[in-house]
């Protein structure tokens, strides 16, 4: 099945051009998903079946990378799951062996890069969208651990612990140059652009890609992380959480109980009823970036759009995963 390269669909559906008559196959497969996409804002959308890819439209001339917002959370559970690989790291380690400041609060004392990364450790959230530095997150007061808090601040932590870690191993303590060699430039995804503070990457949000690093990246992690990161970890990714069974450690997944990070998000608590029980994960991000992984269908799909600052403010055009999801071949 040839790849459509062509740019007027998306383009065609967003400003109501007639689109050429020659349609591809692909085209018409992914007509009502793309339709949809566009009518939200929607700026590309690229779609890889058991990893070929088999549909592309891009409203811009040229690819180019854009903001992931939220969407770059799911990095921080790779680099955990590879570090834990090098043995750097486990998941059920307390925090306070490396941040030695938490072990005098009873609660901080008690926290583990499992329960940080799946959000429950007890770390606030803090303001979405406005992370705090590395610094600033550690010195965060503890809150009621095994709460669900959506937010920033716990993956800032996880940098620091990470930045630790590499000082004490002698190692140059820059995070996104360790994630760049450890999994990023192996697996092919080129780094668009990364927003820094203090010299140090923000790790819930600001990575810059295109449609198709992200999807190399997505097609990465469907294929077990090709030895780049441990099975065991990589699995634990996708293990529901305690607090909230519709997230892992840094991956939704659209199954029962899901508690979502805010009314206007998209994220559907009823998808897994509305899906038939099909297994999706996902990273998402504000203005409704998502990397899909449908491992049932050999799926790897990945949107991006417009419009970040505007839901950040609570605006912006109307998303559900469900509604987009089943408009794509074979999940309805």
């Amino acid at each position: 099945m040839p790849t459509p390269t062509r740019r007027c669909l998306l383009a065609g559906l967003a400003a109501g051009a007639v689109v050429a008559p020659a349609r591809s196959r692909a085209q018409d497969r992914f007509a009502a998903a793309a339709d949809y996409s566009a009518a939200a804002g929607g700026v590309s959308l690229l779609v890889l079946e058991r990893g070929r890819e088999v549909f592309r439209a891009h409203r811009d001339e040229v690819e180019r990378p854009l903001e992931l917002a939220s969407g770059t959370k799911s990095f921080s559970g790779m680099l955990a799951a590879a570090l834990v690989q090098d043995g750097l790291l486990t998941h059920d380690e307390r925090c306070a062996d490396t941040l030695t400041e938490w072990r005098d609060d009873p609660v901080k004392a008690q926290a583990t890069i499992r329960t940080l990364l799946q959000l429950s450790a007890g770390v606030a959230g803090g303001p979405i969208g406005r992370p705090p530095t590395y610094a600033a997150a550690v010195a965060f007061p503890a809150e009621v651990p095994g709460v669900f808090r959506y937010g920033p601040t716990p993956f800032q932590v996880f940098g620091e612990i990470v930045r630790r870690k590499l000082v004490a191993a002698g190692q140059p303590d820059d995070v996104l140059a360790l994630l760049q060699r450890r999994l990023l430039t192996p697996a092919g995804v080129a780094v668009g652009g990364w927003t820094r503070q203090a010299g140090q990457p923000n790790l819930p949000s600001g990575a810059r890609l295109t449609a198709t690093a992200w999807a190399r990246f997505g097609q990465m992690v469907q294929d077990g992380g090709r030895g780049l990161v441990d099975p065991t970890a990589l699995a634990a990714c996708f293990a529901p959480s305690p607090a909230n069974p519709g997230y892992g450690l840094t991956w939704w997944l659209l199954r029962p109980g899901l508690v979502p990070p805010g009314p206007r998000a998209g994220i559907d608590a009823d998808a897994f009823a509305r899906l038939g029980g099909l297994e999706v994960r996902m990273a998402a991000g504000a203005g409704n970036q998502r990397l899909y992984l449908i491992p049932d269908r050999e799926l790897v799909v990945v949107r991006q759009a417009d419009g970040i600052l505007q839901a950040l403010r609570g605006r912006g055009p109307a998303w559900s995963d469900v509604d987009f999801l089943t408009r794509l071949p074979g999940m309805a």
